[in-house]
């Protein structure tokens, strides 16, 4: 059995009309606001919050969701969409009594917390983004990247472990092949659905928030990985001068700091989280 970390309570959970996904629930302290987090191209909620989870619900009750394709995510024929993820999670926090909560998505799950607040505001206290952007895929070797991603998913199911190793590869390092969780680490990556994860791939080249994020009206926190090897520190940077007294917060790592450095990570999300929460109870009262 792989060495595996320690997890809050998870339970599938049907979203009517829409499927079956996975979320982790975990209790924080009486009154506490609920962060609802959005994980990453490639990786689960647990392969992208595990170091976050216990840190994060002393202050906070913490929902985490599988994405359409990823982990234990919704199965469905229908073509992988951002727009389909953002609905999902509001959903979710319907399906579970929740009122509203403060998404916190990381790398692809900045453009699905954009767009939940874009699609159900009613649902969004605040935004903390982290490791993402407002755009992807503008130079020219990007797009041909992201363009090539939607042709690979067709062929996909044909080499789903090569896919997922570079896939993996790209996002998180090497790094953690050599760690003590490697082997929990993979198996997590078994569940993807590769084909799915490509047109995830794809998804992210075409998303643009650059015409309507200036519009934010909630607290944001975004927080900036300066060494980033995935999403551009400079692209981060103007993600949170578009947004409207959005707060920034530097961390000096890479993209897949919040996996191999949770000693940088951890702290920062910690702070982020806790200002937009402390900004939206003002902003309520």
């Amino acid at each position: 059995m792989p060495t595996s970390p320690p997890l809050p309570p998870g339970r599938a959970i049907d979203l009517p009309g829409r499927g079956r996904t996975f979320a982790r629930i975990a209790s924080g302290p009486p009154g506490a606001p609920t962060l609802l987090l959005l994980h990453g191209w490639t990786a689960s909620a647990d392969l992208n919050w595990f170091r976050c989870y216990e840190p994060l619900s002393r202050r906070f009750n913490v929902v985490a969701i599988d994405h359409r394709g990823h982990g234990r995510g919704i199965r469905s024929r229908r073509p992988f969409s951002l727009s389909d993820c953002a609905d999902d999670a509001a959903a979710l926090v319907r399906e579970v009594g929740l009122s509203s909560v403060i998404p916190v998505g990381y790398s692809m799950g900045g453009p699905i917390a954009q767009l939940l607040w874009k699609r159900h505001p009613e649902l969004v206290d605040g935004l903390v983004l982290c490791a993402t952007s407002r755009n992807f895929g503008r130079s020219l070797p990007e797009r041909a990247m992201f363009t090539s991603l939607l042709g690979l998913s067709g062929v996909a199911r044909m080499t789903p472990k090569r896919v997922r190793s570079a896939a993996a590869d790209r996002i998180f390092g090497r790094r953690i092949q050599q760690s003590p969780l490697a082997q929990w680490f993979a198996e997590e990556l078994q569940r993807n659905d590769p084909s799915t994860v490509l047109q995830a791939g794809w998804s992210i080249g075409r998303f643009s928030s650059a015409d309507w994020i200036g519009d934010v009206d909630v607290p944001t926190a975004v927080l900036v990985t300066v060494r980033d090897n995935v999403v551009a520190t400079q692209r981060q940077v103007r993600l949170a001068q578009s947004i409207p007294d959005a707060e920034v917060i530097r961390v000096l790592g890479d993209h897949s700091v919040c996996v191999t450095d949770p000693g940088r990570f951890v702290p920062a999300l910690l702070d982020g989280c806790t200002r937009v929460a402390r900004r939206a109870r003002l902003r309520v009262g």
